[in-house]
């Protein structure tokens, strides 16, 4: 599984959100999607196609208020309290 190092910004409701993908650590898999070793084309693919966590964030700067994701949930939309 490969990790990526990225740049964002945190967010009062504590999430972490990426601005810049920075570089990308290759798992040198040859059954993970994202690496170079992984074949082309790999025929009916069952294949990890999910990226690991994040190797490196580096937090640009907090920002007041809730991220993009939370802000229905708590300003009373979708069923939110």
């Amino acid at each position: 599984m490969c990790n990526l190092l990225t740049e964002g910004y945190k967010y009062a409701c504590g999430h972490y959100i990426i601005e810049h993908k920075k570089g990308k650590i290759d798992c040198n898999s040859p059954y993970c999607v994202h690496s170079k070793r992984h074949r082309t084309p790999c025929h009916d693919c069952a294949c990890e196609r999910f990226l690991g966590p994040d190797a490196s964030e580096t937090v640009l700067g907090l920002r007041p208020g809730f991220c993009p994701e939370c802000k229905p949930w708590y300003k009373g939309q979708n069923g939110g309290r």
